[in-house]
């Protein structure tokens, strides 16, 4: 990787910038709140050293040398205290905790914007193996931590304890990831932090005391982490004889308007139809819910504009596999009206953003490039970087299932 020149500068508020903020809608960026600071990688770039934005340059120094070089420790420091802006060239190749923080954003990133699509055949990761590996990459980057972040390493650990026996498993399996017995340490060294205990723990640092003995019989990893989620899609509302379709399309998916979980993540999971019924029109709104998305005590809605006018909403309500609705139109029944369509989560929504299109199909390329790098041997150069252990769990999912 080649070096590359990097400014720092201080803006009106104090804050100190390592480069500038990464381009690109929210969904395009892996993030990480550091003691004293928040670094940004780009999730579709190279994962080479971040961003940042230091907004307490003296609890930044605990990490700063650690990941940028002790002369970029020094400019933030001047440049805090009031000096001009630096430049300086980074190191090409990032250092140990470089590598663990990338890592970590990347996970995070993951358990926020992975594109989990049964209409794209993307295969949802994991949530328990994703947070065990996210619990070990935190208290790998302790040094860059502050308590409140140790602490929800902690808690990780906690709620994701019931994947643990599974890994054991793979680690004892002819063909464990080469970075599996590295995780499952850290975890160990996590709960021993943390003092915890039990039973799973146990056989873990039994597993790890002993030498690593692979068995001959292949394993499943299908079977050993599968949900066992069923996924088969509605049929639509009953409607009477006398509806007559008007229009109809696909309507826009922004992740950003709801939580993760909640819709499949394909750009024509958003569908609308146009009636006529009688002298009335009514538009029925149907959205493709992720395998994860709550059965009740949350409701979405869908947004409508008609031809450009204020926006339209009502709840949508979750059948089976979809969230569906439906309202009257404020329009003539002798015009075909023009229909923009949106799902969102109120309260959540932080409002429409730009035309994103783009940007999400490139989230969708990543995820299957991701996918085929973890089908590739363990020990491969072509596995370089090495797939989060939930990425390799959920290819050998999609095999089977897609």
């Amino acid at each position: 990787m080649p070096e590359r020149r990097c400014a720092v500068t201080r803006v009106e508020d104090g804050t100190v910038h390592i480069a500038g903020p990464s381009a690109g809608p929210a969904f395009t960026r892996a993030v990480l709140d550091v003691a004293g600071a928040v670094l940004t990688w780009p999730a579709l770039g190279p994962t080479g050293l971040p961003s940042a934005e230091i907004h307490d340059a003296g609890q930044a120094q605990q990490w700063l040398w650690a990941v940028y070089g002790e002369r970029m420790a020094a400019a933030v420091d001047a440049v805090a205290s009031g000096t001009p802006a630096a430049e300086l060239t980074l190191p090409g190749r990032p250092t140990a905790l470089a590598e663990d923080a990338a890592r970590l954003a990347l996970g995070h990133w993951a358990a926020r914007w992975w594109p989990t699509s049964y209409l794209d055949g993307i295969p949802a990761l994991e949530p328990d193996v994703l947070g065990l590996e996210l619990a070990a990459l935190t208290n790998a980057c302790q040094q860059l931590l502050d308590e409140s972040a140790e602490l929800e390493g902690f808690e990780l650990l906690e709620e994701h304890l019931d994947a643990l026996d599974p890994l054991i498993r793979w680690r004892q399996s002819a063909d464990p990831p080469r970075r599996l017995d590295r995780v499952l340490r850290l975890i160990d060294d996590a709960a021993d932090h943390a003092g915890l205990d039990g039973e799973t723990l146990r056989r873990l640092r039994s597993a790890l005391d002993q030498d690593h003995r692979p068995t001959a019989t292949p394993l499943d990893l299908a079977e050993l982490f599968r949900r066992h989620q069923g996924f088969a899609l509605a049929a639509g509302a009953l409607r009477t004889a006398n509806d007559r379709v008007v229009a109809r399309g696909s309507g826009t998916n922004d992740w950003c308007r709801y939580p993760p979980g909640f819709v499949d993540a394909a750009e024509n999971a958003v569908s609308w139809t146009a009636y006529a019924v009688g002298a009335d029109r009514r538009i029925e709104v149907e959205v493709v819910a992720d395998i994860a998305a709550p059965l009740s005590g949350v409701r979405l809605a869908a947004e409508v504009h008609v031809d450009g006018g204020p926006p339209n909403r009502f709840p949508l309500a979750r059948r089976d596999d979809v969230w569906t609705g439906r309202a009257n139109l404020d329009n003539p029944a002798s015009t075909t009206p023009s229909m923009e369509v949106g799902v969102l989560l109120p309260g959540f929504d932080p409002g429409p953003g730009a035309d994103d299109r783009a940007a999400r199909e490139a989230v969708r390329a990543l995820a299957r490039h991701r996918l085929g790098v973890a089908t590739a041997p363990h020990d491969s150069e072509a596995a370089h970087p090495e797939p989060l252990l939930a990425e390799i769990a959920a290819a050998a999912a999609a095999e089977e299932d897609f």
